[in-house]
């Protein structure tokens, strides 16, 4: 039950942000809807079609697509008064980035699969809906270029696995990783942790 609100949270939250991001590529309302729906979504639908787990998340459940529409259209109208909330968009995307984690190695353990996969099906699910939003706007993907993300995805289901494998329940399972996840997410925006970023004088300069 936690974990369902937390998933709906998450998805209103990021086809919320995805909808602010394609507005400073200038979409039309469709386009925001398109990249909201995607941002939210995305993630489940790339983790269902590389395990083959049908149907997708958004086909039994619909109400989801349209939960997403609604929250880009709202995003679109209130746009001005959204961007003064920009630090609720990154707490809010912390316990998205997390819960989407669980949610996509809950989904991966009713299949047929190594816990190595399970774990990466849960970071699949975290952070691939803020990739796709950022290819179809036309920039390098914030997972790519900024704080940690997807090595904190990754080790919150290497816990969540690791947790499960040691007796521990679903229910504290997830309660545990959530919190830490959540902390050490905030932390590394708060105070800029990121992997090495490498650039053109790292190549040896050549060109």
């Amino acid at each position: 039950m936690l974990l369902h609100l937390l998933y709906l949270l998450a998805i209103i939250a990021e086809a919320m942000s995805g909808a602010l991001t394609g507005m400073q590529r200038g979409m039309d309302r469709f386009g925001l809807c398109l990249v909201g729906t995607v941002t939210a979504l995305g993630g489940g639908t790339v983790r269902d079609v590389l395990l083959g787990h049908y149907p997708l998340v958004w086909v039994s459940h619909p109400d989801y697509m349209f939960i997403t529409i609604g929250a880009a259209s709202i995003a679109a109208v209130g746009a001005r008064w959204l961007r003064k909330g920009e630090w609720l968009f990154v707490t809010v995307d912390a316990i998205g980035l997390i819960a989407f984690t669980i949610i996509g190695c809950d989904v991966a353990a009713t299949l047929d699969v190594s816990s190595s996969i399970v774990v990466l099906a849960g970071a699949i699910t975290g952070v691939c809906g803020g990739m796709l939003r950022d290819v179809l706007c036309n920039q390098i993907p914030l997972v790519l270029r900024r704080e940690l993300y997807a090595s904190i995805a990754l080790g919150a289901g290497a816990l969540y696995v690791a947790l499960q494998a040691c007796g521990v329940a679903q229910g504290p399972a997830s309660v545990i990783v959530l919190t830490c996840g959540f902390v050490v997410r905030m932390l590394a925006v708060r105070f800029c942790w990121q992997l090495k970023v490498f650039t053109a004088a790292d190549s040896g300069g050549a060109g």
